[in-house]
């Protein structure tokens, strides 16, 4: 049912920019049969619907056949009630069903546009790793979305060993694509594209692409929203997430402080690191997709047990995972003062690491048991031994009440980049 107010807000943003009526029955036959299934590849299988209903392995309906299959749905849905096979989203009406969910005893005020617009709605969900996919109700991002389906359709006709049916899986790679800045060129849309590759059978498909990729694309595209996106998986059985809030402030602002702090010749690979450290569905059991989701992977060792990192300069793709980490720790504290603040703290302890007689370590071990600080309390006793040795206190003074006063869920980033910090000074 979200299908089809998703279709409903596309159809009225559509006829809005192109100055038509277009009824959602009028365009789904129209534009939407034409594109999805009259054609040798659908570019979409919806389950148990008439569109797929008698088709034999291997064997390609013909154009007559399409045109009747065509005919059955419209058929359904004049006479009979809406149910998953005609009605994307819809719950089945046999409540022993996988698809059954959402059955209600309330008569639901549902008209035969409300079917059209489901399938219209469909088209437009975005596919992610995991076999989920997302809606979004932003008229603009929908009209993007759309603009990628008569390409897709070109693909399927020109590529012959390209499995069809993925229009959700294509529309993300499509966003990702169309939303980025430094390859897209309007004048040649598929220009760069490489969202296509082998399988073994010596086919070809669309790739699956990254939710964060995806999500970066769009929060780079609409900078300043929060949009509210409905997670969900249709086919033999029904997996719906639900409403979650996307922060895209907050995604957007750990690719802005890589490119602020490490330029941007290898964004694209931090990017890449961004939103690894675990899947989106457990992502989306946090309420909302922000900054928090965007955690790379490898780095919750050194937060949550105080080991300090190495850093390898020579190591391009060492270097950027330890950049990256960097970078989402400064997000995740949202405050660029910490980050001199932690570089000239990690100097000075590097100064009183190595200013100890030659051959003795003391000075050292004490420097690594303040760095292995994993909370305030640690941090200020093990640094007590630190200041009992220095003249001047100044600094260590102003670092320890600079922690103490410091959020208690703030405490862990600070301290984890404070260890990166001496790391790349070392």
């Amino acid at each position: 049912m979200i299908a089809a107010n998703i279709g409903r807000i596309f159809l009225k943003a559509y006829n809005k920019k192109n100055g038509s009526t277009y009824s959602a029955k009028q365009f789904f036959i129209e534009k939407y049969f034409p594109l999805f299934f009259d054609n040798d590849k659908y570019m979409q299988w919806v389950t148990n619907s008439p569109f797929v209903q008698g088709i034999k392995k291997g064997v390609v309906p013909t154009t007559e056949e399409r045109k009747q299959k065509l005919l059955v749905l419209n058929d359904k849905i004049f006479n009979s009630n809406a149910d998953a096979s005609i009605a994307i989203g819809f719950p089945s009406l046999d409540v022993t069903a996988t698809t059954s969910g959402q059955v209600t005893n309330l008569k639901l005020p549902l008209d035969q546009d409300d079917v059209y617009f489901s399938w219209i709605g469909s088209g437009l969900g975005i596919g992610i790793q995991g076999g989920l996919s997302l809606f979004f109700d932003k008229a603009e991002l929908l009209l993007d979305i759309f603009e990628g389906w008569p390409i897709y359709r070109t693909y399927l006709n020109k590529t012959l060993k390209l499995r069809g049916n993925q229009i959700n899986t294509w529309n993300g790679q499509w966003l990702s694509h169309r939303y980025n800045h430094r390859t897209y060129n309007p004048e040649d849309k598929t220009a760069s594209f490489n969202g296509i590759s082998a399988m073994k059978d010596g086919g070809s498909e669309v790739d699956t692409q990254s939710w964060i990729a995806i999500l970066i694309g769009i929060c780079l595209n609409y900078p300043d929203t929060q949009m509210t996106g409905y997670v969900y998986n249709l086919g033999q059985t029904n997996t719906t997430i639900g409403f979650i809030p996307f922060k895209l402030p907050q995604i957007k602002r750990p690719v802005e402080l890589y490119e602020k702090y490490f330029g941007t010749s290898k964004r694209q690979e931090a990017e890449k690191l961004f939103g690894t450290a675990f899947g989106f569905t457990r992502a989306c059991q946090m309420g909302s997709i922000g900054i928090n989701a965007m955690e790379p992977k490898g780095l919750r060792e050194y937060i949550d047990k105080g080991k300090i990192p190495s850093y390898n300069e020579q190591n391009d793709e060492k270097k950027i995972n330890f950049n990256t980490y960097q970078i989402w720790l400064l997000a995740m504290l949202n405050n660029e003062q910490l980050w001199e603040s932690a570089q000239k703290f990690a100097i000075i302890l590097q100064k009183y690491a190595t200013s100890g007689d030659k051959g003795k370590t003391d000075k050292s071990n004490k420097v690594k048991t303040v760095l292995s600080s994993v909370n305030k309390k640690q941090f200020i006793d093990c640094l007590t031994s630190v200041v009992q040795e220095v003249s001047n206190k100044e600094d260590y003074i102003e670092i320890a009440k600079q922690i103490n006063i410091m959020p208690t869920d703030n405490v862990p980033y600070f301290l984890t980049l404070i260890r990166f910090q001496f790391a790349s000074i070392n």
